[in-house]
């Protein structure tokens, strides 16, 4: 038996504050792997070296993936 006055369900789930992390978390995950595929495809495409801004880009995509790590473990855990 359902309550009658109980609010109707609402579709959308609500957002819980740390979800903005894993936003950030996969944003320098994704920006990282596009910097790793730009750095074997510059000398294939270019005849030269990739410029010193890529490699230090390429260092997002483990940032990236440590911060998914810790929102895992953070969202994980259990409310009290």
């Amino acid at each position: 038996m359902t309550n009658p006055s109980a609010p109707p369900p609402s579709s959308e789930s609500p957002r819980r504050a740390g979800d903005w992390f894993l936003y950030l978390a996969l944003t320098l995950f994704g920006i990282g792997l596009l910097a790793i595929v730009a750095i074997f495809l510059t000398p294939i495409l270019s005849d030269s070296d990739p410029a010193l801004w890529l490699y230090l880009t390429a260092l997002l995509t483990p940032l990236g993936f440590i911060f998914g790590v810790f929102y895992a473990l953070w969202s994980g855990r259990r409310s009290r």
